[in-house]
């Protein structure tokens, strides 16, 4: 049976890989598989130091979104995929993969998730993480200071130059797909009940559809 696929968008920092581990513990009696968009960033290995600053990694163009519409499509047929493996301190994929199986429930989250049709079409509840600017920018500082060993500087440049404009092009008007939006990101336990709520319902729905009928046995009394 094919999966149900939760699409989960947001801007940096919304809190959408929050919102994605709730959900995936609120469903216990499921199999769940992660996928994340930022794996999909395309191959930057050939470009120089230079010209890899000038790269926008907000625009839908930086994503590999083929690959990605690709893979949610293997795994809705059942199919396990080689999720990519992405370098940042190399801007390259790694030789590496993770092994992604197939299962009842598929959760990918990614700030243009909904922004792309051949990605956003793929998937079954879409959800959109809200949260107040100030907010996603604290967030992305810490991230990037501390996991990806950016400068404080080069974070506020990156933001004001790409990340803002972006997230105004692409990021905010893709919300008018959501069928869930999440404001105050996974703070928001109503909303994260909705959501597993809805896909309990469709699970449940999905299973009852795959249940075999119960055909009663008649017994030969003919000899008796």
């Amino acid at each position: 049976m094919k999966p149900l696929i939760i699409g989960i968008a947001g801007g940096t920092g919304s809190g959408k890989s929050t919102v994605a581990r709730k959900v995936a513990e609120a469903l216990p009696d499921a199999s769940v598989a992660f996928l994340e968009m930022d794996a999909y960033y395309r191959d930057f290995r050939h470009l120089t130091i230079p010209q890899l600053h000038h790269v926008n990694w907000d625009h839908p163009e930086a994503f590999d979104m083929e690959l990605l519409s690709t893979h949610l499509a293997a795994l809705s047929r059942g199919d396990a995929v080689e999720m990519p493996v992405y370098e940042f301190a190399t801007h390259s994929r790694s030789s590496r993969t993770r092994h992604i199986k197939p299962a009842d429930v598929v959760v990918i989250d990614g700030i243009l998730l909904l922004s792309d049709p051949s990605v956003r079409d793929r998937c079954d509840v879409k959800v959109f993480v809200d949260a107040d600017a100030d907010i996603r920018l604290i967030r992305r500082i810490r991230r990037d200071t501390a996991v990806r060993g950016r400068s404080l500087e080069s974070v506020l440049e990156q933001y004001l130059t790409t990340v803002q404009p972006m997230h105004l092009q692409f990021v905010e008007p893709s919300k008018r797909y959501a069928d869930v939006i999440v404001p105050r990101g996974g703070n928001n336990t109503v909303a994260i009940e909705m959501i597993v709520a809805k896909i309990q319902r469709r699970l449940h729905a999905r299973n009852a559809a795959r249940a075999p009928a119960f055909v009663p046995i008649a017994a030969d009394i003919s000899s008796a």
